[in-house]
């Protein structure tokens, strides 16, 4: 890739990774518009650079991170579904993932259920505590976004206001959930190529071009952040529905076009 393309996909990182638009989508979206092959260095980029939005939850809402133990142990609750799934079925996940037709097909089926989202849970906004109940919950409805395409933003918000918490208090649970579940994700990923002597080799031939990839999508998930909890508040999702729909068809349309997303899959 070249600095302009890394810079391009940290943004889109950064951009989609908390919107309920699916990052994985739009990765693929922009890398096969790119014409990037998704070799093992685009595999590892793609990865490192998640830590970065990572960090701007932390950056965002670092006092929160500093609570009682309470607050870690309902984090661990709602993330142990995923990682028990993702261990299981690992494989089955990444064969769904080297599937760009089920990416953008799940992309307008999720917007499509958007566009009812707030009416579905269109109720008074009633105890905002999160119990251990509802992290469980959360955590289940996070699974779902093991499917690509599905948004893991979307499907933890959707289960927070299932379980009648407004959509900023769901929206920022959810931000929170992503640190351990993005973590692990990225890290076993990264592991993995790490225990290989090519792997090591690839990341430290890279380090460059890794942190300036970590440091854009840092920046600018912070913003993005910040405008999806105003925009949420006052607006709800329906807009993010009509986007995804788009972005799914578009897919759906470049693929019939003749463009080979599969190159940005590997």
């Amino acid at each position: 890739m070249s600095i302009i393309q890394t810079i391009i996909i940290a943004i889109v990182e950064g951009l989609t990774e908390f919107l309920p638009v699916s990052s994985t989508g739009h990765m693929i979206l922009a890398q096969g518009i790119m014409g990037i092959k998704s070799d093992d260095f685009v595999k590892m980029f793609t990865v490192c650079i998640q830590f970065g939005a990572i960090l701007s939850v932390i950056f965002i809402y670092w006092k929160r991170f500093f609570q009682t133990w309470e607050f870690y142990w309902k984090l661990l609750v709602a993330f142990i579904p995923a990682a028990v799934l993702g261990f299981l079925f690992s494989d089955a996940i990444d064969s769904l993932l080297e599937n760009p037709t089920v990416v953008a097909v799940m992309l307008v089926l999720g917007g499509i259920f958007m566009l009812f989202l707030d009416r579905m849970f269109n109720h008074p906004a009633q105890d905002q505590t999160i119990t251990y109940k509802k992290s469980f919950i959360i955590g289940l409805c996070q699974c779902i976004a093991m499917i690509p395409g599905v948004s893991r933003s979307m499907a933890t918000i959707a289960g927070g206001m299932s379980q009648k918490l407004s959509r900023k208090t769901a929206a920022e649970f959810s931000f929170f959930l992503a640190v351990p579940t993005m973590a692990a994700a990225s890290g076993y990923k990264l592991m993995k190529l790490l225990i290989t002597d090519a792997g090591r080799e690839l990341v430290v031939s890279n380090l460059g071009v890794l942190l300036l990839g970590n440091i854009v999508a840092f920046i600018v998930a912070i913003l993005a952040i910040k405008f999806f909890i105003s925009f949420l508040t006052k607006y709800g999702f329906k807009a993010f529905g009509y986007y995804r729909i788009i972005a799914g068809a578009v897919i759906l349309i470049l693929m019939f076009c003749g463009i080979d997303f599969s190159i940005a899959l590997g």
